[in-house]
């Protein structure tokens, strides 16, 4: 969409995004796959598989104490070593199952906290915020989950749209 509205820019994008990667995976690869290249603009958008890690309970779960502290170490280090503009997407859940019955429940029940992180780290590190989850939990008073995605965490384009249309918003703030 930022192509499409500013072609003569030539913006270059490098997209790091790794699937099934947890915070942690991001701190470990952090210098390589981001501080070498110093971006002049930098969005994250991670969450989602923590709390599923954290709701598994296996080795390697990444709890909200964890992501939170991990997620500040990134944040703190890009900040003081470089200054790009810091673009940080909530992790995201497209479901409205609060039955308390259901995996889905469980994790609309904990996803709050990381949430919460990434609007705490927006504030401490002055950066733009999109509200990746109440976007979906608004568009998900009109439709069903199933319009977005064929399972909650990975969306059709109709839910890539949905994304790419906040995050232009957020970029377009003065």
């Amino acid at each position: 969409m930022i192509t499409a509205q500013w072609p003569e820019r030539r913006i270059q994008y490098l997209n790091k995004g790794i699937g099934g990667n947890r915070v942690t995976d991001l701190r470990d690869r952090w210098r390589d796959d981001v501080m070498r290249h110093r971006p002049d603009w930098l969005s994250i958008m991670i969450g989602i598989n923590d709390l599923h890690s954290h709701l598994g309970g296996g080795p390697g779960g990444v709890d909200p104490a964890l992501f939170r502290e991990t997620y500040d170490s990134i944040l703190r280090e890009v900040t003081t070593d470089l200054s790009p503009q810091v673009v940080l997407l909530e992790p995201f859940y497209i479901s409205t199952d609060t039955s308390g019955s259901s995996f889905r429940s469980q994790v609309l029940a904990v996803i709050p906290a990381y949430i919460a992180t990434v609007h705490d780290m927006a504030g401490k590190y002055d950066t733009r915020l999109v509200k990746t989850h109440e976007v979906f939990q608004q568009q998900l008073a009109s439709r069903e989950p199933d319009v977005f995605c064929p399972e909650p965490v990975h969306p059709y384009r109709s839910g890539h749209l949905i994304i790419a249309h906040a995050l232009l918003q957020a970029l377009m703030v003065a």
